[in-house]
């Protein structure tokens, strides 16, 4: 499994245990282990103009998911598929504002907007009210299981 993490935001971001985090979902969501994945840690307005000329919304948003091979979860007893995943954007200023706001800090949100952001490179959505409930529940079970693995 190749993660790579690059920080470019200004911010002290453990990209160790980013790469970790990476690997531990794609593992737990049974992801090829020769896939690939880019997590960029990011300044306001890079992701601000990525956010436009992507997504066409305006202003700086905490993360953006960029899949490419649209890999999906491995099931039980069936090969996962193998490919890059995709990027992912990250943009520790919004996560630090996000963070105090949740009352758990800069890092735990950073490691919740990764798991979201994989999950999205995975496929899973949020626009539907039960879209929402199985990958909000999915990403609570996957930040739990890997706090409770540290």
């Amino acid at each position: 499994m190749s993660i790579e993490v690059l920080n470019e935001s200004g911010y002290d971001v453990d990209v160790t245990r980013l790469a970790g985090l990476g690997r531990f979902v794609m593992d737990r969501m049974r992801v090829h282990p020769q896939a690939e994945l880019c997590i960029k840690a990011v300044d306001e307005l890079t992701i601000a103009q990525l956010n436009e000329q992507w997504m066409e919304k305006e202003g700086p948003t905490d993360v953006l998911a960029f899949p490419m091979d649209e890999l999906r979860p491995g099931r039980v007893n069936e090969e996962p598929e193998e490919g890059v995943l995709g990027d992912l954007v990250l943009c520790p200023a919004i996560a630090e504002k996000q963070g105090a706001t949740a009352g758990h800090g800069t890092e735990a949100e950073i490691e919740l907007l990764t798991v979201h952001g994989i999950l999205h490179l995975l496929g899973y959505d949020h626009a539907e009210p039960e879209e929402h409930k199985e990958m909000f529940g999915l990403q609570d079970e996957l930040l739990a299981a890997w706090r409770s693995d540290e």
